[in-house]
């Protein structure tokens, strides 16, 4: 049989499969990085985004920026570790329709190991990356119970690898992939899935700005040295998450909940 010249793209010169056309999504932190590119690459699929994030104004680019595309997004200022907040943040989105998608990726990153990790410094990633994640799925869940939907939360490797200076996040991290345990065992009965994803480093505006201000001049090469860290010999694009998280909010993730994806280069399997 000749498939030479086979298609396999749909109308609109876009790929059938992993499609989320009318599904509507929730990005927290969707303002830059990583959930920047997860707003970017849903929409892309066909989903309406409604972007969460502390600081509105880089909300409002990324929106702008997929509703000039021809998709559909807004953006909604919110604070993940305010749990009032939240709640008032998102009454509006919910009451305005069916919420099919969760993406908890808001969270800050420390570097410190148990003695330099300050009191203060401890409960504010805790506050952040556990509790802001906690607020999430408290106002989402009783939402989707009465029709299903897939929840992806952003958790790291460093919750099942011991990384250097990394305390107080390892924790944070680790207490999110068991939070996606949780929420996927309770909830099964409800069709909503529950999975979580942790990258090794991914090169975003926060890792360039880590280097600039504890190796100022050395930029180049310390940028150089985190990559060769990797097995893989570099870090990873925010876009490559992105569609990581795309395939486990898609329908042919269906059969797939209750489970941490390491997106890491090999570092776990083949880090020497």
């Amino acid at each position: 049989m000749e498939t030479r010249g086979l298609s396999l793209r749909g109308h609109n010169n876009e790929m059938s499969a992993f499609r989320l056309d009318g599904k509507n999504a929730i990005v927290t932190g969707g303002g830059s990085g990583i959930g920047k590119s997860i707003a970017e690459r849903l929409a892309e699929a066909g989903a309406s985004v409604c972007i969460l994030d502390i600081d509105i104004a880089t909300a409002n680019a990324v929106a702008e920026k997929i509703n000039c595309c021809g998709k559909k997004a807004r953006a909604v200022h919110c604070d993940v570790s305010d749990h009032a907040g939240v709640k008032s943040a998102l009454a509006p989105v919910l009451r305005d329709g069916r919420v099919h998608i969760l993406i908890n990726n808001a969270g800050i990153s420390h570097v410190g190991t148990l003695e330099t990790t300050t009191e203060a410094d401890f409960d504010r990633i805790l506050h952040i990356n556990v509790k802001g994640m906690y607020n999430c799925l408290s106002a989402v869940v009783p939402h989707m119970k009465m029709h299903g939907g897939a929840i992806v939360n952003m958790a790291s490797i460093a919750a099942s690898s011991g990384l250097s200076e990394r305390f107080a996040y390892s924790i944070s991290k680790g207490a999110v992939v068991s939070m996606t345990y949780s929420v996927a065992r309770d909830y099964l009965k409800h069709n909503i899935r529950c999975n979580c994803i942790s990258p090794a480093r991914v090169h975003t505006p926060f890792v360039d700005g880590y280097l600039r201000q504890n190796y100022p001049g050395r930029e180049a090469a310390m940028f150089k040295e985190l990559s060769a860290a990797q097995p893989i010999g570099r870090m990873a694009q925010p876009r490559e998450v992105a569609d990581l998280t795309l395939f486990l909010c898609s329908d042919e993730a269906g059969f797939i909940t209750g489970v941490d994806y390491p997106i890491d280069g090999g570092f776990f399997n083949l880090h020497g």
